[in-house]
Formats: C-alpha cells, structure tokens, sequence
C-alpha cells in the first residue's frame, strides 16, 4: 500500500488551469472551507458541536456538506459510541493538507472585505 493518498478525478486534465479549477470545485461550496476551518481550528468534532461552531449552516446542509467532504477524502466519519449513537468527524491526511489555501482564504478576507455596518451602531 502506497502512502501517498489517491488522487482526485478532474474533468480538465492537461489543462493548465486544471488543478485552480479542481480545487475551487472541491473547497468552492459555501460551507466547505468553513467546517475544513472548524475543524482545523478544533480537531474532531461531534455533528451538534460542528454545527455550533459553524454558525448560520442547517443541519440538512451540515449533513449534506459531510457528506461530499467524505466522498472527497477530506473529512473521515468515525462512530464513537453505539448507544448513544455518536460520530465524530475530523480531517484526513488530505484535509488537513488543505490548511494553508483556508489560512490563505482567511487573510485575502481580512486584507480586502468590509466588516457588515452594525444597525445598532446608528453609524453609517
């Protein structure tokens, strides 16, 4: 057995714009890089404290968005208990990988988006 990790299909091969578009197909849904951040930034987690930590996404999505990560190999699903039923969920050798892109994503925001004016503020 091999150490290094299966490779993804690309419908683009050979292109040289290829590997930018596979990626942003892989991390580009809304949710994806955030619970790849969550999890980066928290270690395995619990479904209900995923769902806490990435504010704002339903269950259904959460659910949803788990799923495609670990069809990807990006986010494995392990089952701690039976009764109670408990999984946890943390990142593969190649979701972690992902860190430096997510670290990435998070300074180009920082440096370049405007915070959401506060309605309480009466600042305009």
């Amino acid at each position: 057995m091999s150490d290094t990790p299966e490779r993804l299909e690309v419908w683009c091969a050979g292109e040289e714009w290829c590997p930018i578009t596979t990626t942003a197909t892989l991390i580009g849904k809304k949710w994806h890089p955030v619970i790849v951040h969550r999890l980066l930034e928290s270690g395995p987690s619990g479904f209900n404290e995923l769902k806490t930590n990435v504010d704002g996404i339903s269950s259904k999505v959460l659910s949803d968005s788990l799923d495609d990560l670990q069809e990807k190999g990006i986010v494995e699903r392990t089952v701690v208990n039976e009764q109670p039923f408990r999984v946890r969920y943390s990142l593969t050798s190649r979701g972690t990988s992902l860190e430096p892109v997510i670290l990435s994503m998070a300074e180009w925001g920082e440096q370049h988006l405007k915070a959401p004016e506060d309605p309480d503020s009466g600042v305009r």
